[in-house]
């Protein structure tokens, strides 16, 4: 049970770190990896998108290869 949840965290990190081509893809890409991090934690799926979203938009704009 432990393993599969690590696996999924990952796979949600993955998910967090993948950068759309506008704000709005990227926000919703982070969204998307936040409310299931949430969920699978058994927390607010809302609070969980909305960290994933702000989460997403500011790590791509860090990036130099992120639009």
């Amino acid at each position: 049970m432990r393993l599969s949840k690590l696996i999924l965290a990952l796979a949600i990190c993955g998910g967090l770190t993948a950068c759309g081509d506008t704000i709005g893809e990227q926000a919703i890409l982070g969204g998307g990896a936040g409310a299931v991090g949430a969920a699978v934690l058994s927390a607010d799926p809302l609070v969980g998108a909305a960290v994933g979203a702000a989460g997403n938009v500011l790590y791509c704009k860090a990036q130099n290869n992120c639009n």
